[in-house]
């Protein structure tokens, strides 16, 4: 306990560090008391437990010593933590929902299924706590069904909360918007970095979530995986003062197969040692499940390792989902790759078509392309949060339009997973299995018709090098001789994918923390989920401006940046040189970045780094 203890406020140290401050002497005006506390130690078998049960140890205390400060100076505060319902009571407002829910759907095959799916749900909850997957095509009610089962489970356990972790902010603020439908504002946190409690009408209960961030310390949490496993293996007390409350709980991964291959050996060993030694149930959930347990193995025999033990998948493969609720046939475009110019040509022959791409560029490229009859849009990461939130909300309200309005939409893979979308055509850049099948998940989504078609295509410039060259490689690999929806090619996808990986260990975790002289300090800073070689940038859209100001007038505040980071764009360090050389970028305060300029802002495309003024020669 001597890190945790010597770190409470500071964070915890590296090994070396630690021992050289305990070299120090101690003040003589400290008075040192001794104190007969007992601490009931879990039962340690393996050596990539002892990091987890020091960070634990370190949140419990970090949490506590915070808590008697806040009811000590702040304690009208303080009376705003804890009084949430309990699961068994949340148990019941779930099964009255699912109730109302079956009571006015109609009597179709889908809506069978994801019937059949809940009762598989409900049965197996009644299990112990371990390792389950839950593998249901898009369609099935993948969500609903996940937290019937979480919910009853963690009754059935005497599990504390949920915990929902999720790859997507367009998923979370999703997947959230229904649970608080279902459970109620006050049992629900949403935590990301995306959420703006500034604007809620209810500001107790604004405050009590603010609060709640802090140690996650409610019924319900949904989250992203990077707060999650960040969180894991971070050495500040501010991102462990959580961890204590993910013990005895139900954690949920959704869409799983994201999880990154390089950091997959020290996520897997986390995963062994919360159901362990912590007593957490975990759910693997997804419609393309990945391969977790049994032994992994790598581009050589030195990258492999072994996978988690006992995954019971809750709902038989005999069940045969991937057959029932299929609705799309995938057609694997041959002969030669396309240029911008055929790939529009093809999508503009069908009036209600998505397109999606691998790179920001090529979407950009092709919706440029596009006839502009009908609706017509963009959507990519050059586009701010606020405005790729809008543009969705767009295509969801144009594709109730009657079925003759021409709607084309150009996307980069945020469009892929989470977002309710249906179309009778989609087209799919060359990529991974998943990603192809995620594709796939926004054609024809709710079976209107007999069969929708998405095509996989591939373009005459290469695809991006590392991540997407593998996946794609992977799925070439395979061969043709699949039903690409069924379990068989997942499962043979996914060795062919880890058999290009070079290491599943790329912050070298196990050499850091998995031995006795533990380097807290420097494992945090080398467990970084996104390697991000971006700035980001406050763009001119809506009253960004006016936020601005206020942040110069005002300075830095939580809830500006907050506010401001709706109309941000990560730019990559090429284009930011580039519009730097143009004058475009002004660093307004140090390390906050604005373009003013409205015509470097599309309100098609986004963020322009090609406006026509760079090419301007300048005339003095």
């Amino acid at each position: 306990m001597d890190n945790a203890l010597m770190g409470h406020h500071r964070g915890l140290y590296d090994d070396g560090d630690m021992k050289e401050v305990l070299k120090l002497q101690m003040p003589k005006d400290v008075v040192i008391e001794e104190i007969n506390a007992r601490l009931e130690i879990p039962r340690l078998e393996k050596p990539k437990d002892i990091h987890h049960l020091e960070r634990m140890l370190y949140s419990c205390l970090v949490d506590a010593d915070f808590l008697d400060t806040e009811a000590f100076m702040q304690p009208e505060q303080s009376k705003l933590r804890g009084n949430h319902e309990s699961l068994k009571v949340l148990e019941g407002k779930l099964d009255a929902f699912l109730s109302g829910l079956k009571k006015n759907a109609p009597d179709t095959e889908v809506n069978r299924i994801r019937n059949e799916v809940q009762q598989w749900c409900i049965m197996e909850s009644e299990k112990a706590s371990g390792f389950y997957s839950l593998t249901v095509p898009t369609g099935g009610g993948k969500t609903l069904s996940s937290v019937l089962w979480a919910i009853k489970h963690a009754v059935k356990n005497d599990l504390k909360r949920i915990i929902i972790a999720i790859p997507y902010t367009s998923i979370i603020t999703q997947t959230a918007s229904v649970l608080r439908s279902i459970f109620g504002e006050e049992n629900v946190l949403e935590h990301h970095s995306n959420v703006d409690r500034n604007n809620g009408k209810d500001k107790e209960l604004s405050q009590k979530q603010r609060l709640a961030t802090e140690n996650w310390d409610y019924p319900i949490i949904v989250t992203t995986n990077v707060q999650l496993f960040e969180s894991l293996f971070s050495s500040k007390p501010s991102d462990c003062r959580k961890l204590h409350n993910i013990a005895k709980s139900v954690l949920i991964l959704d869409e799983v197969q994201t999880l990154p291959m390089d950091f997959l050996q020290p996520i897997i060993d986390t995963f062994d040692t919360l159901k362990r030694v912590f007593g957490v149930s975990i759910l693997f959930t997804t419609a393309s499940q990945p391969v977790l347990s049994g032994k992994i193995l790598g581009s050589n025999p030195f990258v492999s390792f072994e996978g988690l033990t006992q995954i019971h998948e809750i709902v038989p493969r005999e069940a045969n989902l991937h057959d029932r609720l299929r609705r799309v046939k995938i057609k694997f475009e041959d002969g030669d790759r396309k240029d911008y110019d055929e790939v529009a040509e093809q999508i503009a022959k069908h009036s209600r078509v998505l397109c999606i791409v691998n790179t920001r560029n090529d979407a950009k490229e092709i919706y440029s392309r596009l006839p502009k009859d009908g609706i017509c849009l963009h959507l990519s990461r050059m586009m701010c949060p606020d405005h790729v939130r809008e543009t969705i909300a767009r295509v969801k309200v144009a594709l109730k339009e009657p079925s003759n309005t021409v709607i084309r939409v150009v996307a980069t893979q945020l469009i892929e997973a989470g977002v309710d979308i249906d179309f009778p055509v989609v087209f799919r850049q060359e990529a991974g299995l998943d990603s192809i099948l995620q594709a796939a998940g926004r054609c024809n989504r709710e079976g209107r018709l007999e069969q929708g078609e998405t095509f996989v295509f591939g373009l005459q410039k290469p695809i991006p090098p590392g991540f997407m060259t593998q996946t794609n490689n992977a799925r070439l690999g395979m061969g043709k001789d699949y039903d690409w929806f069924s379990p068989e090619a997942m499962e043979a996808y996914f060795k062919q994918l880890y058999s290009r990986v070079n290491t599943f260990d790329k912050a070298n975790i196990k050499e850091l923390l998995y031995k006795s002289e533990m380097q807290f300090e420097t494992a945090a800073s080398e467990f970084r989920l996104i390697d991000d070689n971006t700035t980001s940038v406050i763009v001119n859209w809506k009253n960004s401006m006016e936020l601005l100001e206020r942040l110069k007038n005002e300075g830095v505040s939580y809830s500006l940046m907050k506010a401001l980071s709706q109309f941000s764009v990560n730019v990559r360090d090429g284009d930011k040189d580039k519009l730097k050389k143009a004058g475009a970028i002004e660093e307004v305060l140090e390390g906050v970045y604005v373009i003013r300029d409205q015509s470097f802002y599309s309100k098609e495309v986004g963020l322009v780094t090609d406006n026509h003024w760079l090419e301007e020669s300048l005339i003095v």
